[in-house]
């Protein structure tokens, strides 16, 4: 298969899996009981006329698929819609939770992936001694605990040496552009931890299992007749292959720092887009919520299709 054709149509399918997202993200919240002017309902003095005049506002009067195609409209021009809870540009809000979340996730993935590639081939070449039940023992005991009660320990444990809540100290008055980013770095390090140590088990469990099957394969076993180096044996021979399946394991990690971490958000009151999913979730807030699962939905195809570029790449049979 040439290259272009290949690109084509992973492009292609790309395409088509974000237009069948979008139509199930936007009939999924309209299927739902309530919306945002049910909220409204229950305040004191909220007339009868003023629920009609913000469903009016909120197109929620006309019909689904007049709401459906309008919908597509403003995501042509590049409208996400206004927030029903603040009247917003969700665009807006989606650009500032965004900046807030890809750093504090983006540092906890990384870390995640160097120490879980690491810790897998170790374990994979030690295989069968303390050092590969010590490390696969770690990493199915951190694999198997829940996200927020990872994060509540870690809370627990060092609440008093780091800042457990929000991305900066309201206290720091006229500070200095570094101060700042040492300030919002301090507060950063409790839940990037806490994404690491959720990620680090999958990543090196997965690592492990294909470094094995890697290093039974008859390439790899010439490789060491020859009396090459373990070093090299590892870093040209097997490791190339191994990191087949965690290419698509980094693809999906990568696509979710988009989407934010909803509990790690949560738990330590960081205000990125997870927190912003939960908080809109709550109101009924469904602008918001598109405008999420959209940029989540996108993020996620994308980087499943530079994927599986890389699998071309790396891997001769996808061209044959």
């Amino acid at each position: 298969m040439r290259r272009s054709d290949y690109l084509i149509k992973r492009t292609g399918f790309a395409m088509a899996t974000i237009f069948v997202a979008i139509t199930l993200n936007f009939f999924l919240f309209r299927v739902l009981p309530g919306s945002a002017v049910t909220n409204i309902a229950h305040v004191p003095h909220a007339s009868l006329q003023l629920q009609e005049a913000l469903k009016h506002q909120f197109g929620l009067d006309r019909p689904i698929w007049v709401q459906y195609l309008r919908y597509l409209q403003q995501l042509a021009h590049g409208n996400l819609g206004i927030s029903w809870a603040d009247q917003q540009p969700v665009r807006t809000h989606l650009a500032t939770n965004l900046a807030n979340t890809v750093p504090m996730l983006a540092l906890g993935t990384v870390v995640a992936m160097v120490a879980g590639i690491a810790t897998g081939v170790l374990a994979a070449w030690r295989r069968g001694r303390a050092a590969d039940y010590g490390h696969t023992g770690v990493a199915l005991l951190f694999y198997s605990f829940p996200t927020q009660w990872l994060g509540l320990m870690l809370l627990i444990l060092l609440a008093s040496y780091l800042p457990a809540g929000g991305m900066s100290d309201p206290f720091l008055i006229e500070a200095g552009f570094w101060q700042r980013v040492a300030d919002t770095t301090r507060h950063m390090l409790l839940p990037s931890l806490t994404v690491a140590l959720t990620l680090y088990g999958g990543y090196a469990l997965i690592v492990r299992s294909s470094m094995l099957e890697t290093l039974g394969e008859d390439y790899v076993l010439t490789a060491r007749a020859k009396g090459l180096p373990a070093k090299v044996v590892v870093r040209r021979h097997a490791l190339r292959n191994a990191m087949l399946p965690t290419v698509t394991l980094m693809a999906l990690s990568l696509g979710s720092i988009v989407g934010g971490f909803i509990l790690v958000e949560v738990v330590f009151s960081w205000p990125g887009i997870g927190r912003a999913t939960y908080e809109a979730v709550v109101q009924r807030d469904y602008p918001m919520l598109q405008g999420t699962f959209l940029v989540l939905t996108v993020s996620v195809v994308v980087f499943n299709l530079l994927a599986d570029l890389l699998y071309f790449r790396l891997d001769p049979r996808v061209s044959e």
